[in-house]
């Protein structure tokens, strides 16, 4: 008797760990959220027997969530940082797996009605850091900017403020928005708005064209523009996994690396590594 219900009970820790294997936890980037819930539906549906849960809250978070080991897969809209990875590293033997999945021409965003068609890096610049706070200083109506950007702890965030204001800090009067949603949200309904974000989320609004200096000629963050590398302001998109996949995370990612999978890229409004 006891034989049997020894044997009962290694069948059940085996079938408990075979179902802990198939389930898998993403978490991070909101940029990439829309996209990371179309990879796990579409997944999920071919396949059965694997559970995926995508939450957002942000590249910071999920990275916090990768180094507590509360995540499998953390989303990023911009690298880990060496600090980072040594925390990784402390807890798990291992500074991570970096993993492009996808390309993203990061967008200037403004009103329907604005009548500012481009902007320089340099315009740019000046606005969000408070060097420039009327839209007649940069081709507009006499008109206060409104400027929208992202919260702290977001990917978006940090990439605009290392690439695009190049380190310095973000003015005061920068209203901090949740999520890329809501930034568009804004801007859609604030006709002396700006923001940034995704060209995933670009609805509702007009992207500027942007110029690299102000003799250069503008560009539009579309696929083309950003694989030739001549929009000024195009990233990388990545996931992070503690160590080297296996099992039927290692069998997601390469999916989400295969041609299927890099289809829903292009669908969502990002672009291909492909």
């Amino acid at each position: 008797m006891k034989n049997i219900l020894a044997a009962v009970s290694a069948l059940l820790v085996l079938t408990l760990a075979v179902k802990a294997e198939d389930k898998i936890t993403v978490k991070g980037s909101d940029t990439m959220v829309i996209l990371a819930q179309r990879w796990a539906e579409r997944y999920m549906t071919a396949h059965k027997d694997v559970s995926i849960q995508v939450t957002g809250g942000g590249s910071g978070t999920g990275i916090s969530a990768l180094i507590n080991g509360t995540t499998d897969i953390c989303n990023s809209s911009r690298p880990m940082k060496p600090a980072e990875r040594d925390k990784l590293k402390q807890r798990f033997g291992s500074r991570g797996v970096e993993i492009k999945c996808a390309q993203d021409g990061l967008s200037l965003y403004v009103n329907e009605a604005s009548q500012v068609a481009e902007l320089s890096m340099q315009q740019i610049k000046d606005i969000y850091t408070g060097k420039v706070m009327n839209w007649k200083d940069v081709g507009g109506p006499d008109q206060r900017i409104i400027v929208y950007g992202r919260e702290n702890n977001s990917g978006t965030y940090v990439y605009f403020k290392d690439n695009v204001l190049e380190g310095e800090d973000f003015a005061a009067t920068v209203q901090s928005m949740p999520g890329t949603a809501a930034v568009v949200n804004a801007v859609s309904k604030d006709k002396s708005g700006i923001g940034y974000g995704g060209a995933a989320y670009g609805k509702g609004i007009r992207e500027v064209k942007v110029k690299a200096d102000a003799k250069s000629p503008a560009y539009a963050p579309t696929q083309e523009n950003i694989k030739s590398g001549v929009y000024p302001v195009s990233r990388f998109l990545f996931m992070y996994v503690k160590n080297r996949p296996t099992g039927a995370m290692k069998e997601y990612i390469d999916w989400i690396l295969s041609e299927e999978g890099q289809k829903i890229v292009s669908e969502v409004g990002y672009f291909p590594i492909r």
